[in-house]
Order: structure tokens, then sequence, then C-alpha cells
């Protein structure tokens, strides 16, 4: 593999599990330096580990984040500023599986909360990756993770397909308005991708039911999102802005609505409440109110 991120200084929320971690693996292999913002320090720290026993050590930082808090954010871009002087990418990864249940019960908190952490927090990343990206005068690359949910109805819970709409629409706005800077913003929408978040523990379990969402007769891993990310932050990409990568298998093509019963809300089929995903914040769930 090529050192083509060689001393490039990349931002990751969510990068301590899934497709985050993917694509710190991916960043740190092919020569950037990276910081990961993250909640769960336990993930955090296994990372840190992870890196050091692979000769990583010099070239990683790890924040906790939360990524609705502006103050985490600003201070997890301090921090690769002064650790490495500067800023290439951000890749605003953080996310969970949020609210889910039927609409009608959905609790505000629950909705709030999940639209704090996938669309605020990429509000977030765009805004302070921008300001640093604009005062360094060399143009950059800014990247989010939406989703397939957020193309259609059908693909996710209601709060979650909003939140990745957004993110949508967002990507949009922020292209236009900073393509005079060159930096360039786009996002990635993944389709059933196989990652803790889905398959909480129980891969093998999990991975046949993925692959029966989509034409593609295997299941999407992290690293199929990692070099999403890795062709958004290079050079080859340097025409590429405002836009919206498919990552997922033909799923789209086949039509989303096949995801109804899946996803991370599918595990849990009959409840309603907060799936917090990988965070370590304690889900919230209970039996769906019976109808009269």
């Amino acid at each position: 593999m090529t050192n083509q991120f060689n001393e490039k200084v990349i931002v990751i929320t969510g990068g301590a599990s899934g497709m985050g971690l993917a694509t710190v693996q991916r960043f740190l292999s092919e020569g950037a330096n990276v910081v990961v913002g993250d909640l769960n320090e336990k993930n955090g720290e296994a990372l840190l580990e992870e890196a050091k026993v692979q000769g990583y050590e010099a070239n990683l930082r790890f924040v906790k984040v939360d990524v609705s808090e502006e103050s985490n954010i600003e201070e997890m871009f301090q921090t690769a500023l002064s650790q490495y002087g500067r800023l290439d990418t951000v890749f605003s990864n953080a996310g969970i599986g949020g609210a889910f249940g039927p609409i009608t019960d959905v609790a505000v908190e629950d909705w709030e909360f999940t639209q704090n952490v996938m669309l605020k927090g990429v509000f977030l990343g765009i805004k302070h990756a921008a300001r640093i990206l604009i005062e360094q005068g060399e143009g950059g690359s800014i990247i989010s993770t939406a989703s397939v949910a957020g193309l259609s109805g059908g693909a996710g819970p209601a709060a979650y397909s909003a939140a990745k709409a957004g993110v949508i629409n967002l990507t949009r706005a922020a292209a236009i308005e900073l393509a005079k800077e060159k930096i360039r913003v786009n996002c990635i929408c993944p389709g059933a991708i196989l990652t803790p978040l889905i398959h909480r523990g129980n891969p093998d379990m999990v991975k046949d039911r993925l692959i029966k969402f989509q034409p593609w007769p295997e299941v999407g891993e992290g690293k199929h999102i990692a070099g999403a990310v890795a062709f958004l932050a290079s050079d080859d990409s340097e025409f590429v802005t405002g836009h919206a990568l498919v990552v997922d298998g033909g799923l789209t093509a086949a039509g989303p609505s096949a995801m109804r019963s899946g996803g991370s809300s599918g595990i849990f089929a009959g409840f309603q409440g907060l799936d917090t995903g990988t965070t370590g914040v304690p889900p919230k769930i209970t039996p769906m109110k019976k109808k009269k």
C-alpha cells in the first residue's frame, strides 16, 4: 500500500470502532497522522494500545469527544493542530442507531439525542474544520457519514433517516459555500455494513441476513467505507464536491425498502426507545406499546 497520505493530518470522529476504526487503520497504514474523537474511552484506549504494538504510536492521538458538544469538537481540532501542526481532512463519522419505534411513541428527548449526535455533530465538524482550512489557505477535504436511509423512506427509523437526509443536504450546501476556498465537502452513504453497531457481538448471525438485503453477494465491511473515505480525501477526487457517494453493494439499485426489517433497529423488533450504539452510553429499550 502506498503512502499517499504521508504526513497528512486526519481527524476522525467515531474512530474507535466499526467503519471509523477501519478508516483510522487505513490512514495510518498510508502514512497519515490521525486524531480520533470518540465517546467510548475504553475503545479509545484499546485503539492506542493497538497502534503502539503496530508502531503507529507517534501517529495517533485519542480525544474523548461528545460530538454534540461544541467545546469537545474544538478541543479535538486543537489537538490536531498542537500535535501535528495542521489539518488536511476531517471525517465526521460518529453515529448511533438513534430513536426507534412508532413515530407516535418516539420521545422528544430521544429524537433530539439522535439529531444532536448525527446531524449537529456533522455540522460542528464542518464548521470548525472549515475555519482551520480557510485560515491555512491550502484547501482540504471534509467528509461525513450519511446513509442510504437518507436517500428515501423505509431504509431506517424515522429519526435516523431524517438525520442522515440532513447530512446529505448540509453537505451540498457547505460544498457550494466552501468551493471558493478549494475545500471539498462530500458524504458517504453506506448500506448494510457489518460493524458492531449492527451485529452487537454476533457477526456470524447477522452476516447472512445483511447479504440478503443487497444484490452483491458479499457483506459490506468497514474496509469498504475506508476505501471510499481514502478516495474522497485524496487528490484523485480533486474535482468531486457536494457528492453523496453510495457504498451499498447495489442496495439502493434494488430498493432500500428491503432494509425495513434490518439495520441497527432490526434487533429491537417489538421494542421502542433509543439505540446508543457503541458509545458506551446505556440504551433505552422498552416493549412497544400495544395499539388500542
